[in-house]
């Protein structure tokens, strides 16, 4: 079964849907309806389900949402990357000793990964 299907139970492993609502909102590029969001996920969930789901995020700071006739257009506040750089930023702060999360971390990536950290920190240092 790929990766972006419903299991055969009907139900997603923890924080799937999730996932799959801020991608559409990524996808989507700009502010969108619950609606849209639904039209882009699989497994048709419930209308309901989705709104829960992006009232959950902006309950979480997640996504901003506008009013707009009688419901809500949604907006994620960060893109995709910023988004995984927060919950890599969150993981290291709850790792215990930093340095050595943070070489082991180094110590697991591939080898191209590895050069552009090291071109990035080069880059970054310049500035």
């Amino acid at each position: 079964m790929a990766e972006d299907e419903v299991p055969p139970h009907g139900r997603r492993a923890r924080g799937q849907l999730e996932g799959e609502v801020l991608a559409a909102l990524w996808a989507a590029g700009g502010p969108v309806s619950a609606a849209a969001v639904r039209e882009q996920i699989t497994g048709d969930p419930a209308y309901t389900t989705v709104l829960t789901i992006l009232s959950r995020l902006f309950d979480k700071g997640l996504v901003t949402r506008e009013r707009v006739g009688r419901g809500y257009h949604y907006t994620p506040v960060r893109d995709e990357a910023g988004h995984t750089a927060a919950g890599m930023r969150a993981l290291l702060e709850t790792g215990g000793d930093r340095a050595a999360v943070l070489a082991r971390f180094v110590s697991e990536l591939p080898p191209q990964d590895e050069r552009l950290l090291e071109q990035l920190l080069r880059g970054h240092a310049e500035d």
